[in-house]
């Protein structure tokens, strides 16, 4: 019988607790959330999180859970209580103006608290996990 490390056992890759399989999830819900989307004829950059604000209250619960998940994901990394309460503050927002139908799409399009909230997080991988840091480059 053959030796399968623990690792190896995963179903999936990325679903460990290290920081760089969390800073894969946190990148891949940030990107749904905000950048999933462009819109035809423009460089504009859309995700669930504005469309999922289209839907009054039900659609901006889902919208700021899915982003809670980024904030649960930076609370197991250690993250500092006032890095946490940025997060959450930003989460708070989002869904505050996106409680508004329809209309709270746009400020949503304009803030884009996951975007905020995945600047947070990198920073504290970079800072605390040199080895997860990966280089940014330009959507085209």
């Amino acid at each position: 019988m053959m030796d399968v490390k623990p690792e190896d056992r995963r179903p999936f890759p990325g679903l460990g607790s290290d920081p760089q399989s969390v800073r894969q999830r946190v990148e891949a819900m940030e990107r749904l959330l905000e950048r999933a989307i462009t819109i035809p004829g423009t460089k504009q950059r859309i995700g669930l999180d504005v469309i999922l604000d289209l839907v009054p209250v039900a659609g901006s619960t889902a919208a700021a859970l899915m982003g809670a998940y980024m904030a649960w994901e930076a609370r197991n990394l250690g993250m500092s209580k006032t890095q946490m309460t940025r997060m959450a503050g930003n989460i708070g927002l989002d869904w505050l103006f996106s409680l508004i139908p329809w209309v709270g799409a746009i400020p949503d399009f304009f803030f884009r608290s996951n975007t905020r909230n995945l600047r947070i997080i990198k920073r504290h991988l970079d800072k605390h996990h040199a080895g997860t840091a990966t280089i940014d480059v330009p959507p085209r």
